[in-house]
């Protein structure tokens, strides 16, 4: 998660807003599968926002990785940290951790999301 990362969700709804669903992009990547921007904006804020959501079936939240002791710890399992960056391909946070600013950016992407119907992209 970064502010390109939230600026590029922003826009994708601004320019959804404009061109409503007459603008349509292949998504995913490659795929024929033709989607509005907004659908795809939602879709990337639902995965931004996957960083700090608890994994249904073992309970761990990505940026926390394999740790133990901010995952089971009754004291900390419910702290969410704010990373200053986070690996590409695992999630985990990375960095100092007592950032509060971009990355409490998650805080308004889950606003945004909650206030939207769900959008069914594959």
């Amino acid at each position: 998660f970064n502010p390109i990362n939230y600026l590029l969700v922003e826009s994708l709804q601004k320019y959804h807003q404009f061109y409503g669903d007459s603008l349509t992009v292949p998504f995913p990547t490659k795929s024929k599968q033709m989607t509005s921007l907004d659908k795809v904006s939602h879709h990337l804020a639902q995965r931004l926002i996957s960083l700090f959501r608890r994994d249904k079936t073992n309970g761990i939240r990505p940026f926390y990785g394999e740790s133990d002791y901010f995952n089971s710890d009754p004291n900390w399992r419910d702290y969410v940290l704010f990373y200053e960056y986070f690996h590409g391909d695992t999630g985990v946070g990375q960095g100092a951790s007592h950032q509060t600013g971009w990355t409490a950016l998650v805080a308004e992407l889950i606003s945004r999301v909650h206030k939207k119907p769900n959008h069914d992209v594959n």
